[in-house]
């Protein structure tokens, strides 16, 4: 979590030179606008995950009794929303701008007596540019997936399409340099449609987590191993018959309902079902709270099979 609050504060120091230096030399160029808004729609998943993690630490109370985990669901939601709502107005903009059929407007200016094409100085700055996200990006991905934290994850996401845009700045300025008067436009439109792919994504994730489907791994989509691995420490128990759980996801903690069926449920005493989720709270940080139940049939929903040996 230090790691990420580190990397958060430094990413947000680099996007706010970025977005200055950028919003100086931008001009008329679509791609340089489009570079320049997606840096400041970039500030958003940092300052939420600082936020949340602050937010979400928060003790529990009678009137929040789950915590203040789902802050971080409700954070990833409304970034995903900003993301969507600027990428739609974005390529609208880069549309109209592609079929006016007019030529932005990069023109020279005096630096030191002598005259330069202002579209070196835009490649050059989105040449260096490319450098701090994408180290920024590759150093969040690891804190991401320990936590198990899908704003942070968005965010190191938003660090790929930052320097892929860039790149695709750098191409679209070159165009205009060659004649190419429509490659601005078609690069704008393009960085438009990365951000728009990125909110789409990140708001089926977001809505996922609120309506408390099942946790899934941030890398691959797979279903997470917590869930098996709660079903193999019941079932292990000498006086369970059978166990199944099913989890809700809360930021990045999982609150955890396990049924067992007992051997026989005359004998079963209260210190093992205590003992039960204690070994259950033992098994991951993540695991915020676990509920053990006792039932004569497990319900229908829920997960039921067991981790591997290995675990």
């Amino acid at each position: 979590m230090k790691a990420a609050v580190l990397l958060s504060w430094l990413t947000i120091a680099y996007l706010l030179i970025d977005v200055v230096v950028l919003f100086l030399i931008k001009g008329n160029s679509q791609a340089m606008q489009a570079a320049w808004v997606q840096d400041v729609l970039a500030l958003v998943p940092p300052v939420v995950f600082l936020i949340g993690s602050r937010v979400s630490a928060r003790r529990a109370t009678t009137k929040h009794p789950y915590g203040f985990h789902q802050f971080m669901d409700v954070a990833h939601f409304l970034a995903a929303a900003s993301l969507l709502a600027f990428g739609g107005f974005l390529l609208g903009q880069s549309a109209m701008s592609l079929l006016s059929g007019q030529p932005p407007g990069i023109g020279l200016f005096s630096l030191f007596g002598f005259e330069l094409w202002q579209g070196w100085v835009m490649i050059a700055v989105m040449a260096i540019g490319v450098v701090p996200p994408l180290i920024l990006g590759r150093k969040k991905m690891r804190p991401a997936q320990l936590l198990h934290n899908q704003v942070l994850y968005t965010d190191s996401k938003m660090n790929k399409a930052d320097w892929l845009s860039s790149l695709a700045t750098i191409v679209g300025v070159s165009g205009v340099g060659l004649g190419i008067w429509w490659a601005d436009a078609v690069a704008a439109i393009i960085i438009s449609l990365d951000i728009l792919w990125d909110g789409l994504r990140n708001l089926r994730a977001s809505l996922s987590a609120l309506t408390d489907s099942i946790p899934v791994k941030m890398d691959t989509g797979d279903r997470h191993p917590l869930p098996q691995q709660i079903n193999r420490t019941l079932s292990e128990l000498d006086w369970v018959k059978e166990a199944g759980c099913r989890v809700r996801g809360e930021g990045q903690v999982f609150h955890i309902e396990a049924f067992i069926i007992p051997e026989d449920p005359q004998e079963t005493p209260i210190h093992d079902l205590i003992e039960a989720r204690k070994r259950c709270l033992a098994l991951d940080w993540k695991i915020n709270d676990v509920v053990v139940v006792p039932v004569e049939e497990l319900p229908s929903t829920l997960q039921t099979d067991v981790a591997p040996a290995s675990w």
